[in-house]
């Protein structure tokens, strides 16, 4: 029987339009009644899940920021930060990298230097709490993560820069626009790992859904582990099923059929 579902949202529960699913809210109140945990796992920002999820953010599982911050029913339960001396030694880095934005994600808030309208158009989507200030080498936080907002592509540029540190850090790509720099042995993978010894549910209770290079671990952390029909080809290669794509509701597709008709 299934005790956790945990989604990724963008190009997975989200639309191209950045819309939920219409029945949504009846498929997760039926969940509910079942006894049956919801989560989103996003790179996207612990207070964005919660204004997106508003009406019922005491109810649900957060796995934020790639994984760094778990809440559940408005209570953290695990988080894992980088300590401000390495996270401002990735920002040296990055500012050699021409075009780039940084975005330095903390507990309280993200953090920005630069101010360019398409930049913040981007940032906006992920971050609803987010702070210009002068030099992020002075910030003052808990430090999640540093994001990198790449226009030339994450992938093929920003990454790049940061090979020599895959070993003793998790360099993961978020979109095709975003990087993210964490702690070794932060990702979504783990973080539900870490939920389910503590909620006490099985890898054979899980269901999972996702798209992008930042759901490759979580594919691994659940047997019910579903690619989207328009996921990275890593994705549909790790994945044990495939599910439709995010246009055609493919989660709460999946979830009426084996869950909720079952």
């Amino acid at each position: 029987m299934i005790k956790l579902i945990a989604t990724d949202m963008d190009g997975t529960f989200l639309d191209d339009h950045n819309q939920f699913p219409e029945d949504f809210y009846e498929v997760f109140y039926k969940l509910k009644k079942k006894g049956i945990i919801f989560g989103a796992a996003s790179g996207r920002q612990y207070y964005n899940l919660v204004e997106r999820f508003h009406d019922i953010k005491e109810q649900m599982l957060f796995i934020a920021e790639n994984g760094t911050y778990v809440v559940y029913k408005g209570e953290e339960l695990y988080s894992h930060t980088l300590n401000l001396e390495e996270a401002r030694k990735f920002i040296k880095i990055a500012r050699t990298i021409e075009g780039v934005h940084i975005v330095l994600c903390g507990k309280k808030a993200a953090y920005i230097e630069r101010s360019e309208p398409e930049a913040l158009a981007e940032v906006n989507k992920y971050y609803a709490r987010c702070d210009l200030v002068e030099d992020l080498m002075l910030v003052e936080d808990e430090i999640l993560k540093v994001s990198l907002l790449d226009f030339k592509g994450a992938e093929q540029n920003s990454a790049t820069f940061f090979t020599s540190f895959k070993k003793d850090y998790q360099v993961t790509i978020g979109g095709y626009f975003w990087m993210d720099i964490m702690n070794a042995g932060a990702n979504k993978g783990i973080a539900i790992k870490r939920v389910q010894e503590l909620l006490n549910i099985h890898h054979n209770e899980t269901m999972v859904f996702g798209d992008y290079l930042n759901d490759l671990e979580m594919m691994q952390s659940a047997y019910y582990s579903f690619a989207m029909g328009n996921a990275h080809d890593q994705i549909k290669d790790i994945a044990r099923f495939e599910t439709k794509t995010n246009n055609q509701s493919g989660v709460i597709e999946t979830i009426k059929e084996h869950i909720l008709i079952a």
